[in-house]
C-alpha cells in the first residue's frame, strides 16, 4: 500500500512544495535506494534466521516507517529521507515471501503462485493509488498518505496467520558456518551464469516498470489538464491500470508453468518495450483511450515480474536462494532507483525544449524507459540458453554455478 502512495499524491506535493520534475522523482528514487539495500540485507538475514521471522519483523517496522512518512514529510529534503527510509524498512515483505513461497510450492505450479503474491502486491497499488485520489479531492493528499500507511500495519498484522499456514522453519544452521556459507554462496550465485542472465534480465525490467509506477498517475493527470476536477479522475484510472495488471501477474506466472520462464520473459518484455516507445506519443489522445492504453502497458510490464522471481526459484540451489534474491534485488532496484530520476530529467529538458504543453517533452520521456530496457531481450535470450544448457546436464550436477 505505501510502494505508489507517493505516486498518488505526486502531481498535489509538486505543486506544493514546488519543485521540478526531476525533485519529484528523486523521492520516488530515494525509495527504491532503501528498498534495494532491505531487499540485500533481508536475503541474508532470511537465510541465516529464517524467512519466517524476517518476514513477520520487517512487516511491523516497515509499517512504522510508512506512518512516519505520511506523517512528517513536508519538503522536498524530508520526505527524501523519510520515504527513503520507508523503503529502506519495506523490503522484509518481499524477498522473504518469494523464498516462502518457493518452499511450499511445487514447481509445477510455482510460477502461478508467485503470479498470485505479485498479484495482491498489484492489488495494494491500485488500492493505495484510489485512496490517495479520494483523500487528495476530498480532504487532502496528506490523509491519503495516512490512510495507505494505516492499511501498511493491517498488513503486518495478517502476517501472523498467513506465517501459521506454513510450513515451519527448519533449525538455523550454526553462526561460523552460515556466516562461511553465505560468502560462499555470494560468490557462487556471482559465477551463476544462468542466475546472472536472469539478473540482469530482471535490472532492465525494473528499470521501465518502476519508471512506469513512478509517473502513470502524473502522467495521465497532465493529459486531462491537471485542473483540479480531473486530478482525482487521473490518479483514479492509474490505480485502475494496476487493477488490471493484477491479472497480468497471475496469468503470466501461470503461462510460465505451461510454455516455459524464458518465452514468457521475452513476449511481454518486447511488448511492453513498444508500449515505452509509443505511450508518450499518445499524449494528446481521449482520456478513456490513453487510460486503457495504461492499463495495456501496466499489464504487459507486470506480466513478466513474478516470472523471474521464479526462473531464480528454478536454477539456484535452495541453499542460497536468499543470497540470490538479494544479488538480484541490489541489481534491479539499482536500476529501478535510477530510472524514476531519469525520467524526470528528461521531462524537465523536453518541457523547457518543446514547452509545457508539447507532447515531445513527454514522448522523450517514456522513450527514456524504453531505452534502459533495452537490452532485456538479449539477457532473456541468453538465460534461456544457459537454463537449457543446465537441463541436459547429468542429473547428479545439483549446483549450477559452473555454468
Amino acid at each position: 500500500m505505501i510502494v505508489t502512495a507517493y505516486s498518488g499524491v505526486l502531481p498535489f506535493v509538486m505543486a506544493d512544495w514546488h519543485m521540478t520534475a526531476a525533485e519529484a522523482g528523486s523521492i520516488q528514487s530515494a525509495w527504491h535506494v532503501g528498498y534495494m539495500s532491505s531487499l540485500f540485507a533481508v536475503g541474508l538475514l532470511a537465510d541465516r534466521y529464517g524467512p519466517h521471522r524476517v518476514f513477520f519483523a520487517g512487516s511491523a517496522v516497515s509499517a512504522v516507517a510508512a506512518l512516519a512518512f505520511a506523517a512528517f514529510a513536508h519538503d522536498h529534503l524530508s520526505a527524501m529521507l523519510l520515504y527513503g527510509l520507508a523503503g529502506l524498512c519495506a523490503g522484509a515483505s518481499y524477498t522473504p515471501g518469494l523464498q516462502l513461497l518457493a518452499r511450499n510450492t511445487e514447481p509445477a505450479v510455482r510460477g502461478k503462485a508467485m503470479g498470485l503474491f505479485l498479484g495482491a502486491s498489484s492489488m495494494g497499488y491500485a488500492l493505495s493509488l484510489a485512496v490517495a485520489a479520494g483523500f487528495s479531492h476530498a480532504q487532502g493528499w496528506r490523509l491519503g498518505l495516512l490512510a495507505a500507511a494505516g492499511c501498511t500495519a493491517a498488513g503486518a498484522l495478517l502476517t501472523i496467520p498467513a506465517l501459521r499456514r506454513m510450513r515451519p522453519p527448519t533449525p538455523p544452521a550454526p553462526a561460523g558456518t552460515v556466516r562461511e556459507g553465505t560468502w560462499h554462496a555470494l560468490k557462487e550465485t556471482v559465477r551463476d551464469k544462468p542466475a546472472m542472465a536472469g539478473n540482469w534480465a530482471y535490472a532492465f525490467h525494473c528499470w521501465e516498470l518502476m519508471a512506469l509506477w513512478a509517473w502513470l498517475p502524473a502522467y495521465l493527470v497532465a493529459s486531462a489538464g491537471g485542473a483540479s476536477p480531473w486530478q482525482g479522475a487521473g490518479i483514479a484510472l492509474a490505480a485502475f491500470a494496476h487493477l488490471v495488471s493484477v491479472l497480468g501477474s497471475i496469468a503470466g506466472g501461470a503461462a510460465s508453468d505451461r510454455f516455459g520462464r524464458a518465452r514468457i520473459m521475452m513476449a511481454a518484455t518486447l511488448a511492453s518495450l513498444c508500449m515505452s516507445f509509443a505511450f508518450g506519443w499518445m499524449w494528446t489522445w481521449p482520456l478513456w483511450l490513453l487510460a486503457a492504453m495504461a492499463a495495456l502497458y501496466n499489464l504487459l510490464a507486470i506480466a513478466d515480474s513474478s516470472v523471474y522471481s521464479t526462473a531464480l526459484a528454478d536454477v539456484v540451489a535452495p541453499h542460497r536462494l536468499g543470497v540470490a534474491y538479494s544479488v538480484r534485488s541490489v541489481m534491479g532496484f539499482g536500476a529501478g532507483a535510477l530510472s524514476p530520476w531519469v525520467f524526470g530529467l528528461v521531462l524537465d529538458w523536453g518541457q523547457t525544449r518543446f514547452g509545457l504543453g508539447s507532447t515531445c517533452g513527454w514522448a522523450a520521456a517514456w522513450s527514456s524507459v524504453g531505452l534502459g530496457a533495452l537490452l532485456g531481450p538479449l539477457m532473456i535470450a541468453r538465460f534461456g540458453r544457459l537454463e537449457r544448457a543446465r537441463r541436459a546436464q547429468p542429473a547428479s550436477s545439483s549446483d549450477h554455478s559452473g555454468l
